[in-house]
Parts: C-alpha cells; sequence; structure tokens
C-alpha cells in the first residue's frame, strides 16, 4: 500500500462534520477523499477537493478507497461495516461499535477472515483529563484506589425533535452514546469488572429512550461509578477519585470537543490545552509531606486516535482501541440493561 491512506467517510451529521473529518485531515499520511451526504454536498464547503456521493456502495466499489469511516447512527454500524470489510477495506466504527456484542463479534471474526483493520473511534482516551488521571495512577499518588467516579452531564430539558438518539430504537440513549465513552475509560484504567449494577433511566416528560444512567461497576478493591444525565444543570465534579493516600477531583470537560463544534483544527498551536481554572486538585501525603493544590492538565490529542489507525494500517503497529475493547463495552451495556431490568447486580460474563 502507499504511504497515504485514502479515506471515505460515510454520513457527515455532527459525528462525521465535527469528530471524524478534521482529525483525520490534521493527520500525515490520511488523505479524506469522499464523503457520503445523501441529500447535500456540503463536505465540499470545508474540503473543496472531497468527491461527494451519494450511497456508501460507491465507496465499497471504489479501489482507490483504503479506509472506510462509518459516522452514522447506531442501528446501521453493523451492516455498513460488514458491507465494508467484505469488500477489501479496513473499517473505523464511531463508538458504539455495534448494537449487540454478537454483532461486534461477527465483524471482528470478519475482519480477521480478510486482514482488514478494524477499530472503533473512542477518541475520549485522549482527553487531556483523562490523560492526566492516568499519570496519578501510574506514579501511585492516591495509594490503592478504593474508588472511581465519572460523570459525563449535559442539560437539555426537553426532547430534541427528529433525533434517532431520541427514539426507542435499540441502540438509542444515553447509556450506548455517552455511556460508551464511560465503560471504555474504565476498562482502559480497570480492565474487565467482576460484577454490573446499573439504574437506566427517562426522566425527561414524553422521553423514549434512556436519558439518565448509573452503572457502578464492581473490582475486587474497587467501585468505579459511571454516571450521565440530560438534566444536570448545576455543576459537578467530572472526575472524583479515592485512595488509600489521596483524593483527586477534576472540575470540566476537555476543551477539544468544544474547540471542534466551533470548527477549529488540532494543528492550531494551542489545540488541547485546558485553563488553569480547569486543572483538578490533589489532596495526598508524598514523601512524608501533605500536598493539596492544582494538577496541569496533560494536552488532550485526539488525533493520536487516527495516527494509530494511520500506522495499524501503513506500518503494521498495533491497534491502540481494539475491536475486543469495544465488543466488551457493548457486553458490558447489554448487562446493565439486564441489571436494570432485574433490579440486581449481575455477573460480567462474555
Amino acid at each position: 500500500m502507499a504511504d497515504q491512506v485514502r479515506v471515505g467517510l460515510i454520513g457527515y451529521g455532527v459525528a462525521g462534520r465535527v469528530f471524524h473529518a478534521p482529525i483525520i485531515q490534521a493527520v500525515p499520511g490520511l488523505k479524506l477523499t469522499q464523503v457520503v451526504e445523501r441529500h447535500s454536498e456540503t463536505a465540499r464547503d470545508r474540503y473543496p477537493w472531497v468527491t461527494v456521493v451519494k450511497d456508501a456502495a460507491s465507496l465499497f466499489n471504489d479501489s482507490e478507497i483504503d479506509l472506510v469511516v462509518i459516522a452514522t447512527p447506531n442501528p446501521s454500524h453493523f451492516d455498513l461495516a460488514k458491507q465494508a470489510l467484505s469488500a477489501g477495506k479496513h473499517v473505523v466504527i464511531d463508538k458504539p461499535f455495534t448494537t449487540t456484542s454478537e454483532q461486534a463479534q461477527q465483524l471482528i471474526d470478519l475482519a480477521n477472515r480478510q486482514n482488514r483493520i478494524l477499530s472503533v473511534h473512542q477518541n475520549r482516551r485522549w482527553d487531556g483529563d483523562f490523560q492526566t488521571l492516568e499519570l496519578l495512577l501510574e506514579a501511585g499518588y492516591l495509594g490503592q484506589l478504593v474508588e472511581y467516579e465519572s460523570h459525563y452531564d449535559r442539560f437539555r430539558n426537553v426532547i430534541k425533535p427528529g433525533a434517532w438518539r431520541e427514539t426507542a430504537a435499540l441502540g438509542s440513549g444515553i447509556l450506548f452514546d455517552l455511556g460508551s465513552h464511560l465503560i471504555d475509560q474504565a476498562q482502559v484504567l480497570f480492565g474487565l469488572p467482576e460484577s454490573i449494577t446499573a439504574d437506566i433511566q427517562i426522566q425527561r416528560e414524553g422521553g423514549k429512550a434512556a436519558d439518565y444512567f448509573e452503572v457502578v461497576l464492581h473490582y475486587r478493591k474497587l467501585k468505579a461509578i459511571l454516571k450521565a444525565g440530560m438534566l444536570v444543570r448545576g455543576q459537578i465534579p467530572h472526575f472524583i477519585l479515592h485512595g488509600t493516600e489521596g483524593s483527586f477531583v477534576k472540575y470540566g470537560m476537555d476543551p477539544q470537543e468544544d474547540a471542534l463544534r466551533q470548527g477549529r483544527s488540532p494543528l492550531e498551536p494551542d489545540w488541547g490545552l485546558e485553563p488553569q481554572t480547569q486543572w483538578g486538585t490533589l489532596n495526598t501525603q508524598m514523601n512524608g509531606s501533605l500536598f493539596d493544590g492544582k494538577i496541569e492538565t496533560r494536552r488532550g490529542r485526539y488525533q493520536a486516535y487516527y495516527e494509530n489507525v494511520y500506522a495499524a494500517i501503513a506500518q503494521g503497529a498495533p491497534l491502540a482501541v481494539k475491536p475486543e475493547e469495544a465488543r466488551n463495552t457493548i457486553r458490558i451495556i447489554e448487562l446493565a440493561l439486564q441489571s436494570h431490568a432485574e433490579q440486581r447486580t449481575v455477573a460480567y460474563s462474555s
């Protein structure tokens, strides 16, 4: 394969326009070549060199496309990825992979048979505050961690008209949407849980899809509490960690999403830098002395995800986000739904 990996993007809604196309264009070696837009050609406003096509089959049948990125509603992920892999394309799927773990495993098996790269866009592994948190845990500043709490909250007290995430379809709702990020981050830090307890609700009047969840992942010496809601107007911490030697509390979300929504590029010199006012607070014992103060947040780098995808395709590097991990995230979501339905804690099982 040539050093340049040519990319076809399926879907130019918020996911494709905000989270994928600008990052792809910021990575040397990747070339956004075609975009599937069924009803317009808005991609050409920002990327005038791209070819806009009306159906995904055009990408699958184009021998010049190396990588297909699927940024469409969750229920369509499986069929589109299956067609792309069958056509010999490498594939990136926007989180949360598929709507069932069985579908996820089918795609993994197909990718292995086709000898093609398959990954899921878990970009929030490269949030600056999450990477800072990883460093603190690796350095042992909190001692033995006993409780981890992560929030991804929003305030939108009305149902968004026509939004597929607001329907009752499998794969809709906040658990699949925001929950896939929180579950993936917990997996990165702690691996797979022993058991799961979940409370999943529809809190807004007229809602059809879950808009609140609390999922607790139980580990041998640790409880990981993952929460998200659409009726959280006040500011509460994003991360709360407690260990045998100290605590870490962090307010505010990584700035990269807001920057992307504003049309900014990762090529800008201040990309991913968080203001000091949002730095987290560490309270701990270090070398016999008390430390209680701000910890500078690492620079966020969403482009690192696609840099790794390029390296995996062009150079055979190991994938940072393996499809098996994304499958496990879907399995945890399935078990969380079971836990809520049965009002009990359920053991993790693959």
